[in-house]
């Protein structure tokens, strides 16, 4: 069995910088960036060169560190203060991923927390590499255990749709969605996967199909407005998406055109499963319509990939987002297990769970 790919990783000690795939080239070239300032690693977010929730969280992580790893000034004061202000920087990048700003308030946070020990501020920022490692390697052991507990869902033979991006190259690790297709192949269950086209910017053709061919797995490309048709023919078995934030309710909120997919499954008597770590659900978000959706660019629609395929007069609506109503979500697929027809209730105790199993980690 082929690895799965690694999107992004530190790269020396200290200094050092963030080397990543850039997204935006695949899958034509395999181009590999170094990310070396903290406004690198803004554009990098902001412009889809790292996305996925779970990556943006890592890299939200290590963004921290480019902003404080060389100050000159090591007064604690300065160094919680310029860890703030990389914070408020890379938290404009882009609004809707709940991980970016999950993992710098922990940064934030873990600064505060040795200030007020009375740490000196090289040792704080010592204690920054610290917590943004952690954030990777959780990320890492995440991915596993989403994988471990969606395998179940799995039988030889299956076929799985999938929308988007939610794979390695969407995390740390093997990725959520595609976890439990890399732990199959592990344990010698082959399944099949159908890949959603994904517009318009097409995540699914081209990093989704690029991952899992990389893999060696058995990957079938469609358009989005063919899943129905494959539906139908009853050519899919189950549905795993990712997930870039998750209200209290249970509120799926995914690449445009989750919902729809979950419409059509539901016509068709499909289980449609998310798969996400419990740092993508929002407590304070108590219900989809809570959640911010991004707009992005007109040109994305209208000039996709450099070439005008709209007249420049028309206008356009282009969310980035859209949410899926936890009436039609079969299960949520997370760290500590799967929610199945989750209510605000199922996702506080899941979250709680997550909280304690926390705490032990840390003691």
């Amino acid at each position: 069995m082929k690895p799965h790919v690694e999107t992004l990783r530190w790269v020396g000690d200290r200094p050092g910088y963030v080397e990543m795939i850039d997204q935006t080239r695949l899958p034509e070239e395999r181009v590999l960036i170094a990310v070396k300032t903290v406004d690198e690693m803004r554009d990098a977010i902001r412009r889809l060169a790292v996305r996925g929730a779970p990556a943006i969280g890592v890299a939200a992580g290590y963004g921290v560190l480019l902003g404080v790893q060389e100050l000159d000034e090591l007064d604690a004061a300065n160094v919680v203060g310029v860890t703030q202000e990389v914070a408020a920087t890379l938290a404009k990048a882009r609004p809707t991923a709940v991980n970016l700003f999950w993992a710098l308030d922990r940064m934030v946070k873990r600064a505060q927390r040795e200030m007020r020990s009375g740490a000196p501020g090289e040792r704080i920022v010592s204690a920054l590499f610290e917590e943004a490692r952690a954030i990777h390697a959780e990320d890492r052991a995440t991915c596993r255990a989403i994988g471990e507990h969606g395998v179940t869902l799995l039988k030889p033979g299956m076929t799985v749709l999938t929308h988007c991006n939610a794979g390695a190259l969407a995390t740390g690790g093997m990725g959520t969605a595609l976890a439990p297709v890399y732990v199959a192949r592990e344990r010698g269950i082959e399944v099949k996967v159908f890949v959603d086209e994904t517009r318009p910017l097409l995540q699914g053709a081209r990093l989704t199909a690029w991952e899992l061919v990389q893999a060696g797995v058995d990957v079938t490309l469609i358009t989005d407005n063919m899943a129905a048709s494959a539906m139908a023919a009853g050519k899919i078995d189950i549905v795993l998406i990712g997930s870039d934030r998750i209200a209290r309710n249970g509120d799926v909120c995914n690449k445009i055109g989750s919902y729809g997919v979950a419409l059509l499954a539901h016509a068709h008597g499909i289980p449609f499963y998310a798969l996400a770590p419990l740092s993508t659900f929002d407590a304070e978000s108590a219900s989809g319509a809570d959640i911010p959706i991004e707009e992005r660019a007109p040109e994305e629609v209208t000039q996709g990939f450099g070439r005008r395929t709209a007249p420049p007069q028309v206008k356009v609506w282009n969310p980035a987002f859209d949410v899926t109503p936890a009436r039609l979500v079969t299960g949520i697929v997370t760290e500590v297990g799967i929610l199945s027809h989750p209510t605000t209730a199922i996702v506080e105790a899941a979250l709680e769970r997550g909280r304690i199993a926390g705490q032990h980690a840390r003691t």
